[in-house]
């Protein structure tokens, strides 16, 4: 056979053109597959939807979240709708995912670990069970705080895997192996007070003279004068929420004879049993005032009281995986004896720069490391009421 003549033969065939339809088709899957990778991979757009760390970040800023600063996480549940997080387009509770293949947690290499005071986006460690259109975001608050069949009866339930819980951003003020207190709400991380972020807003009562503050002055010191960020306490006592540059240039007003930090004085039981670890009996911790209290690192074993197994107890039954059962005045893990434990992860402790308006660990505990997804990293576009914030594009999160 003349092999030469059959190949010169077949080249010479013309080729059928693909049709408009098949490129595109071809086109659009692999811009999915590689806008896929890279949300997974590199980095994901993210956008602010509450003030919980203005002034820091404001509403509707939006964000580019680097994955590989910590390692990009592998997703654990691999099988879902593109670009959806964890419930279709125009439905309330209808999954964009399936749970039928699950992976374990892994994180490939990253540039760094989690460091304090980064800006850190994570997976809302109560959203592993959810009450669809309730108010509260925590559904084990509402149980707390109405009883579990009141919430039952009450809303849709739905149960969410790590990694399609809702997303959160605050920042880390104390990593793994840090023990951290609060003061008068001042942060103290091993017995050192913590950095104060430049944009952190803290509530104080303004003491003046019996006159109010210029309103334009304030505005031009971006001090709000709405509710619920201002308050009118008497005569002569404001409430702000205010940056430390705005308390330093409050003080300089010949009108203002003190400043105080605020904190609610009606805080009663129902208040102490929000704050965790929701034992009433054994913590008695404000929002202002929290701890000593040992954040979890990984290879760390702790010795199992009474009078402290409210902080574990989530950490060994719903983030590590076991059993855990109290009998005859002893902890029973996984059908076995035990009065130490050893933990399996890194734990975090989040908090919102806005603190008077922050649900964060105060509220709902320690973050685990595999509810980590990236670092915040640059500010991509802002708007607000009076349009685009231009002095805010391509602005570095610190």
């Amino acid at each position: 056979m003349n092999l030469a003549f059959w190949k010169k033969n077949k080249d010479s065939q013309p080729k059928k053109k693909k049709s408009a339809v098949r490129e595109w088709l071809d086109a659009g899957i692999f811009a999915i597959i590689a806008a896929t990778l890279i949300r997974t991979f590199i980095f994901e757009a993210y956008t602010i939807p509450t003030p919980s760390m203005e002034k820091t970040l404001l509403v509707n800023d939006f964000l580019f979240v680097s994955k590989i600063s910590y390692g990009p996480r592998i997703p654990m549940t691999p099988l879902a709708v593109p670009f959806v997080h964890h419930t279709l387009p125009f439905t309330k509770s209808a999954k964009a995912y399936s749970e039928a293949v699950k992976w374990k947690y892994r994180r490939l290499p990253g540039f760094s670990d989690i460091k304090r005071y980064d800006v850190v986006v994570f997976n809302f460690p109560e959203g592993d069970t959810v009450a669809i259109d309730s108010p509260d975001p925590s559904y084990y608050n509402m149980v707390r705080a109405t009883g579990w069949q009141s919430v039952q009866n009450s809303y849709e339930i739905v149960q969410r895997p790590v990694d399609k819980r809702e997303n959160y951003i605050k920042r880390c003020m104390a990593q793994a192996g840090d023990t951290l207190k609060i003061i008068d709400g001042a942060v103290y991380i091993n017995g050192q007070a913590a950095p104060v972020p430049p944009g952190s807003q803290h509530k104080y009562i303004v003491e003046t003279t019996g006159d109010q503050l210029n309103a334009s002055r304030l505005e031009e010191l971006g001090i709000a004068t709405t509710a619920p960020d201002f308050y009118q306490i008497d005569g002569s006592k404001f409430l702000y929420n205010l940056t430390p540059a705005n308390v330093a240039a409050l003080k300089q007003f010949p009108i203002v004879k003190n400043i105080t930090i605020y904190e609610d004085a009606n805080f009663g039981d129902f208040n102490y049993n929000s704050i965790f670890p929701h034992d009433t009996a054994h913590f008695k911790w404000t929002d202002e005032n929290f701890g000593p209290m040992y954040v979890p690192k990984k290879g760390v074993t702790v010795k199992l009281e009474e009078s402290n197994i409210a902080l574990y107890d989530r950490i060994i039954r719903v983030y590590e995986g076991n059993t855990l059962e109290r009998k005859d005045g002893k902890f029973i893990i996984n059908g076995q004896p035990a009065d130490t434990y050893t933990f399996k992860m890194n734990y975090y402790w989040m908090m919102g720069d806005n603190r008077n308006n922050s649900l964060d660990s105060r509220f709902w505990g320690f973050v685990p490391e595999d509810h980590v997804v990236g670092k915040a990293w640059l500010i991509w576009m802002s708007y607000g009421e009076g349009g685009i914030r231009w002095s805010r594009i391509f602005r570095n999160i610190k």
